[in-house]
């Protein structure tokens, strides 16, 4: 299971809206000191945050502290669906046309055509299962605050 932190900032029946702060790799750099983007991620000017839906069966409140999860091989699915199924699309159309002998311009208009299909396709499948309880984040625990 991946976990993350987070602060819970809006509640639904079943599930809550938890914000976290995305962190750059900067910090593991080499150059974290000599380079602009580390000095910025240093000042907080880059992080951004992010609000994701997760079940839970806990009572908790909006500002409660808690660690979420997503199961490994649902992220590794998910990553290939997303990224991998429109490149093959755009491969696959690309070399079909250019195997018939058409020309360049429409072996590259097949290939856009392909990678819109197929993209198209995966945004059609993920809408279709977005209320699945199998593939949504979960709170795992709260956290107690320390006072």
């Amino acid at each position: 299971m991946i976990e993350e932190r987070g602060r819970v900032v809006a509640l639904e029946k079943g599930a809550v809206w938890v914000e976290t702060v995305r962190q750059s790799t900067c910090s593991g750099c080499s150059m974290n000191a000599g380079c602009g983007q580390g000095l910025l991620g240093m000042l907080g000017i880059g992080a951004r945050r992010g609000r994701v839906r997760a079940l839970t069966g806990l009572q908790l409140s909006v500002g409660d502290s808690v660690v979420f999860g997503i199961r490994e091989d649902l992220l590794l699915k998910s990553a290939l669906q997303f990224y991998l199924l429109p490149l093959l699309g755009l491969f696959a159309a690309a070399l079909l046309t250019s195997q018939c002998g058409l020309s360049e311009p429409l072996v590259v208009l097949a290939g856009i055509a392909g990678f819109l299909a197929s993209w198209s396709f995966v945004r059609r499948h993920s809408r279709r299962h977005s209320d699945d309880p199998a593939l949504q984040p979960v709170v795992l625990r709260a956290l107690i605050a320390e006072t």
